[in-house]
């Protein structure tokens, strides 16, 4: 049944996740747009925290974790974003539902694989203003995939080691309109960026015990840095003026094409944490990424860099008590979480920011392995000051972890 399960919606979900829109922030104009996975349900719920060898949730963060599965575990994962978005005069709200991720670990005895498809990052934006009689819209779609294969290998019962390929993947277009009060026809300026590249990532955990029923964990995880192949064509017309962020003919299109290479950043995770097993976890997570170069042709700014970007987690969970045959509630993971995030990203001087609450629940399915994972985050972006805009976002987030035992041998023919 789950290999049924897993054969759909593979194929569904590859393809939605090329379809979708999946931001509404004017921050992800820049860049390669607004990078959006942050992990699992399991792990965002934690506030980014995932340093457990856990056996039965497949951990995105680190390779090393593969090794660790007892059974074969299908895992993916969506969001519902409600974000408020507001500056020094205005506010809207904008509400978008988006496939996060889709994943398989395979066990093989000390070695794990893994391998998935994750939308890494988003484009989606519409903002229009007017200027002495002249109308500026611009508006701009697209993003950043990433399809992943990995391994792992158990050096010691305690200890792991692992290693991901990565291959980014993705197109960006934007698109500038400029009419003037009373003139039928304006301009059009549109970019394509088609983007390509590949990356590695290197994983360790490692846990000891303290007594007998405490224990300590720990990962680390780097990602190299790496460069990214950009495609772009420019696009400048005529056109006429329909409505919104419509136009009606196209004429005299002039067309150029060039590339250019950005350089996605390294980055290096360091995690911590105590607890008893199936029982409790408290943990802390530091991020930490190098400044990279991630400005295309078309998004380039002088009022615009990039800096280091640090990222602090803290979070755990509690299980009442996982093996309750009365108490269905005893059984559900209670998670929670706090993070705090420069993004690395700066416009007109002022750092961008992201600090929030996560809290999340994980639903055991009776009868097997398998859960369903429920995480809620409340939080905050960006800034009013310096004409930026501030994103008070709201995202309920659904993930399955479905586990099944595979490769077993017959011992009946």
């Amino acid at each position: 049944m789950i290999r049924k399960i897993i054969s759909s919606l593979c194929l569904l979900l590859s393809l939605v996740s090329f379809a979708q829109e999946g931001t509404s922030s004017p921050y992800s104009f820049y860049g390669i747009g607004d990078v959006r996975f942050k992990g699992t349900v399991e792990s965002r719920s934690m506030g980014g925290v995932q340093v457990e060898q856990d056996s039965i949730h497949l951990n995105l963060d680190n390779p090393a974790s593969y090794s660790s599965l007892k059974l074969t575990t299908f895992t993916v994962g969506g969001t519902y974003n409600l974000t408020t978005l507001k500056n020094d005069s205005d506010s809207e709200q904008a509400k978008r539902t988006t496939f996060d991720y889709l994943a398989v670990g395979l066990p093989m005895g000390k070695l794990g694989v893994g391998f998935g498809l994750i939308p890494y990052s988003s484009v989606g934006y519409k903002v229009s203003s007017v200027e002495n009689d002249v109308n500026n819209r611009n508006f701009a779609t697209g993003g950043m995939n990433k399809a992943f294969f990995g391994a792992s290998y158990k050096i010691a019962p305690n200890f792991t080691l692992g290693a991901n390929v990565d291959y980014n993947f993705g197109r960006i277009e934007t698109t500038n309109l400029q009419f003037v009060n009373g003139v039928v026809t304006g301009s059009r300026e549109m970019y394509r960026a088609s983007l390509s590249g590949v990356n590695f990532n290197f994983g360790a955990m490692y846990q000891a015990k303290l007594n007998k029923k405490l224990s300590l964990y720990s990962s680390l995880s780097y990602k190299l840095e790496s460069k990214l192949s950009s495609s772009n064509t420019r696009n400048v017309a005529a056109v006429t003026f329909a409505s919104g962020f419509e136009v009606g003919s196209v004429q005299n299109a002039d067309e150029e094409v060039f590339d250019e290479e950005l350089t996605l950043p390294s980055e290096l995770k360091i995690g911590l944490g105590i607890g008893e097993s199936k029982k409790w976890l408290v943990g802390a997570q530091i991020v930490s990424a190098s400044q990279g170069d991630l400005a295309n042709t078309y998004n380039a700014n002088p009022d615009v860099s990039y800096e280091k970007a640090m990222k602090y987690s803290i979070g755990g969970y509690f299980i009442p008590n996982y093996n309750s045959f009365t108490s269905y509630a005893k059984r559900i993971v209670y998670r929670a979480g706090l993070k705090y995030e420069d993004t690395g990203l700066v416009v007109n001087s002022e750092s961008i920011k992201d600090k929030g609450l996560s809290l999340g629940f994980g639903l055991p399915v009776t009868g097997s392995f398998s859960n369903i994972n429920l995480g809620l985050e409340l939080g905050k972006r960006g800034t009013t000051a310096a004409g930026l805009v501030e994103e008070n976002y709201v995202k309920i987030s659904v993930g399955l972890s479905l586990n099944d035992r595979w490769f077993v041998k017959r011992k009946f023919d």
